[in-house]
């Protein structure tokens, strides 16, 4: 009524009532009844805002790349970025709003400020370093932002600052793609030629493995042979010892039966010299006997049968003398009974 109104501000808020130039009421959440036509109210967002970025930069191998982020900040001097800025309000039924773009504007000179720190780090790095340096980047830019006197002269504060993405062009993450893959492929390649050389070498080692197997194989057939050979050589050194030792006993045995047989034959000689000289003693003797009377004496001792052959040795000899002599069968039956 009259041009006076009621207003009421949020906690995040704070508000400079001015009244003829001059402020007459401030505080953050206020409200208060004011004068429409003599009165200017200004209202300093104190809550934390967002700043995205998006731009791109050189690398120090002059390719370019984007790089994406987001700073955070909040106005400390109120009073001081009230006076710098036109953040006066324009109340109206269907709500409020600044008269200005000024508070925009300040949004884009922070991001003004991020990216003249971004570019000064990219002129150090080259396009390898730089796409994996995000997290290096966002600490050293909100370190630079931090002591930047421009802002603080602006009352300003950085709260943080995250880089989410530092990317090449399209024709250099191609590029970068097909060396990648191109690194991939080779190491697939060298991973293969690794596991082949790894199979020739265990198989290598499995082959070299069977042939000291067989080696030692054969070396044990060859000991095994030698120790036959030696045991062989033995036995036979002790049966040429044992035929020697029996031919020894043999011949010793056969020098022995030599002197029995020399020995035996001087005995026999001995004795068929006595008996001769007996036998010539004695036809010595009887050489003046008549033969017949030899004969007599001689049968005296003579077996039945011996003087029935005499007798038919006798017969024999007078065969032409005798006409016709009769053997009955019972006399040769009785002298082979006999």
């Amino acid at each position: 009524m009259f041009g006076v109104k009621f207003i009421k501000f949020q906690p995040n808020e704070y508000v400079l009532k001015y009244k003829n130039g001059k402020v007459v009421k401030e505080g953050a959440g206020i409200s208060f009844f004011y004068h429409a036509p003599t009165t200017s109210i200004a209202m300093v967002p104190i809550a934390s805002s967002d700043c995205p970025f998006i731009f791109e930069e050189v690398t120090a191998d002059l390719q370019t790349v984007s790089i994406q982020g987001q700073a955070t900040y909040r106005i400390v001097d109120y009073k001081y970025v009230a006076g710098l800025l036109n953040l006066t309000l324009a109340i109206k039924r269907g709500g409020r709003s600044y008269i200005s773009d000024d508070l925009q504007k300040l949004t884009v000179r922070i991001g003004n400020l991020i990216r003249v720190m971004a570019k000064k780090h990219m002129e150090s790095l080259k396009l390898s370093d730089a796409i994996r340096s995000s997290e290096a980047l966002a600490h050293k830019m909100l370190n630079d932002m931090r002591e930047n006197e421009e802002l603080r002269l602006f009352g300003i504060e950085i709260i943080g600052l995250t880089v989410l993405a530092v990317r090449p062009g399209k024709e250099t993450s191609r590029a970068l793609e097909a060396e990648t893959r191109e690194k991939i492929l080779k190491m697939s390649d060298d991973a293969i030629y690794e596991r082949r050389n790894a199979s020739i070498e265990q198989e290598r080692g499995i082959k070299e493995n069977e042939y000291n197997t067989e080696i030692a194989i054969e070396n044990k057939r060859r000991q095994v042979r030698e120790t036959q050979l030696d045991a062989e050589q033995a036995e036979m050194a002790k049966q040429n010892e044992l035929k020697n030792e029996q031919l020894d006993a043999q011949i010793s045995l056969e020098e022995k039966k030599k002197g029995l047989i020399a020995l035996a034959t001087e005995n026999s000689r001995a004795e068929a010299d006595a008996k001769a000289y007996e036998l010539k003693a004695m036809m010595d003797a009887m050489s003046d006997i008549d033969a017949d009377v030899v004969k007599a004496l001689a049968a005296l001792v003579m077996q039945p049968q011996a003087l029935i052959a005499n007798a038919f040795q006798s017969l024999a000899g007078s065969a032409g003398k005798i006409g016709q002599l009769n053997i009955t069968p019972d006399l040769l039956r009785e002298m082979m009974s006999e």
